[in-house]
């Protein structure tokens, strides 16, 4: 069964191994088991070669059919039946052979695999087509009754569908090399389990006294349950064997049945085939269910993982019951232990006073409408670590559409919000600087334009009055050149301070440039910036030396009242020239614009 042999050597290999396997069985059984008709009570070879055209290459299937026809010709003839009978039981099994084949290969995509409910049932289907076609042409070439139709197509479908599995199986384990590496403990179990199946069986066939053939349907399910498909069919396999060669000596409860040979028969290959039919699927569907199994904890440990590096956990709150689970991670984000038993108001009482009401709501909303949630909110660890948490959930709901239950998620955003926290001081921070002037830390000249950018709009829409003064600080030159920088600084500074203390909250004072700045007076007529910008200059001029280092200093002052200016420089434009105008009649005085 090596692929790596040549084409040739690898045909001549399957012909043999078809020619000799089916005239062995087909010669035994024909001697040892005989039913109606002298057909055998369950044919092996059609199993035998069923499971050799599924093992081998499809280059090889001609000639193993080659072989196959010789062998059942052969073994026909030396059981005494003519020639031309023996031709048609042959055309027969020929046929059984290839549409089974070709039903399978059409409906299994891959290879055929015992181990999926899908592909047994697929195999069954192929199994019991190729019967129904073997018998009708045994019988149309033969000439034989419904009675002869119905005992071939029961022999032959109890060949395949008991044969075929263990050998296929045994086959590509021996191929796989799983044997070599399977364990001792299994191999032993396997032997054990075998060795149990055979013993009851024979127990049970070799007394008629008590009807107990259900006794091998246990032995069969306890195989089944612990070998999977391979102990299920293995079982059935050993359990046919014993139980046909005795009934057909005579022996058991069945042949003792007050019945026709015929009816014995037929009663023992429905034991059989109810005992295969229990057998095979419920192998495969148990090990479905384990890989179900695993594959499920593989997701949930997957999931835990990825819980765990995501900082997300889950939870599940009953709307029935009105209980609550969480996840391993949904109890670390909250510092508890996993296990500890919550309820909906402990969850509840662990979040800040308002998060809390906020969150009882939310699930009374989802509750009620259906609607999926995003929450975000802090909660108090027992050691009084607080951290933000942010929630999603979405509503189960009943096959009637009932809501049931709320699904949800929460993660630990707190290095997040941290972060967004940090960054929004550093924008401030930012914003801050590119606003401020740094000598004075009044508003720069672009942070003054954009105040005044605004006020301008809420007064040509609001109706409301507004006025601008421009100032600067006179013989500044001078002040430079005697005292130096750093007293010219230190003055800049003082008189930013002192305008900035007469004004009303809602004005503002910029520093525009060099020793000029620029006040803003919201919702001031020309009367009340008059009196605003006269307290201005009487503060700069009052205050006198502060420090011996830092001179006196006075301010020239010009208004201007906003009259339905374009933009703000043409009212800035106003206000300038008005300041000239007061430089021009001797400094240190307040004029305001035409």
């Amino acid at each position: 069964m090596k692929r790596s042999l040549p084409p040739t050597v690898e045909t001549l290999f399957w012909s043999l191994l078809t020619a000799l396997g089916y005239f062995l069985l087909a010669s035994l059984s024909l001697y040892a088991t005989k039913g109606a008709d002298n057909i055998a009570a369950v044919w092996p070879p059609s199993g035998y070669f069923l499971a050799l055209l599924l093992l081998m290459a499809p280059r090889a299937r001609l000639a193993s059919f080659a072989g196959m026809i010789v062998a059942s010709t052969a073994a026909n003839m030396l059981s005494g039946a003519p020639a031309l009978l023996s031709a048609a039981f042959t055309t027969a099994n020929t046929a059984e052979g290839a549409v089974a084949l070709w039903l399978i290969n059409s409906r299994e995509k891959g290879v055929l695999s015992f181990m999926a409910t899908r592909s047994v049932g697929n195999f069954c289907v192929g199994a019991i087509a190729g019967s129904f076609a073997s018998a009708g042409l045994a019988t149309l070439l033969t000439g034989g009754d419904f009675e002869f139709f119905r005992s071939w197509l029961t022999t032959v479908a109890l060949g395949m569908l008991i044969v075929t599995p263990p050998v296929v199986m045994l086959a590509r384990l021996a191929e796989s090399g799983l044997l070599r590496h399977t364990n001792r403990s299994t191999i032993v179990e396997s032997v054990v389990m075998m060795t149990i199946a055979a013993g009851v069986t024979a127990i049970c066939f070799s007394q008629a006294e008590y009807p107990v053939t259900f006794i091998p349907c246990v032995a069969v399910v306890a195989a089944s349950y612990r070998l999977g498909p391979f102990g299920a069919a293995g079982s059935v396999f050993i359990v046919t064997i014993i139980a046909s060669l005795m009934t057909s000596q005579g022996l058991g409860p069945i042949a003792h049945m007050d019945k026709s040979p015929t009816t014995i028969v037929l009663f023992l290959q429905f034991y059989l085939l109810t005992l295969l039919g229990t057998a095979l699927p419920l192998a495969a569907l148990l090990v479905g269910r384990q890989r179900l199994a695993k594959r499920l904890e593989q997701s949930n440990r997957w999931l835990l993982q990825a819980e765990a590096a995501a900082l997300v956990g889950h939870w599940r709150v009953d709307l029935i019951r009105w209980t609550i689970q969480w996840s391993d991670q949904a109890y670390r984000i909250h510092g508890i232990e996993p296990g500890t038993v919550m309820t909906v108001q402990s969850s509840l009482d662990l979040y800040m006073p308002e998060d809390a009401t906020r969150m009882r709501k939310v699930l009374e909303q989802a509750a009620l409408t259906g609607a999926p949630f995003e929450f975000q909110g802090r909660i108090i660890r027992p050691d009084d670590e607080v951290r933000d948490i942010s929630s999603h959930g979405s509503i189960e709901l009943s096959r009637s559409g009932k809501p049931v239950g709320i699904f949800g998620t929460i993660q630990d955003v707190t290095e997040t919000v941290e972060n967004a926290r940090m960054l929004e001081d550093a924008r401030s921070v930012a914003e801050a600087a590119a606003n401020t002037d740094a000598l004075t830390g009044l508003p720069n000249r672009r942070h003054t334009l954009a105040f005044l950018e605004r006020a301008l709009v809420g007064a040509r829409e609001n109706g409301a009055p507004l006025a601008v003064a421009i100032f600067d600080i006179d013989h500044f030159k001078r002040i430079n050149d005697v005292h130096g920088h750093s007293v010219g600084d230190e003055v800049i500074r003082r008189v930013g301070h002192r305008a900035k203390a007469v004004l009303r909250e809602e004005d503002m004072v910029g520093r525009f440039g060099g020793e000029e700045f620029v006040c803003i007076l919201q919702r001031s007529s020309a009367q009340a910036a008059e009196l605003v910008a006269e307290r201005i200059r009487q503060a700069i001029e009052g205050g006198g030396r502060s420090t011996d280092n830092v001179p006196p200093a006075t301010v020239s002052i010009g208004v201007a009242v906003y009259a339905d200016e374009a933009g703000v420089e043409e009212l800035l434009q106003r206000a300038d020239e008005a300041l000239y105008v007061a430089k021009r009649e001797g400094r240190n005085r307040l004029r305001m614009a035409a």
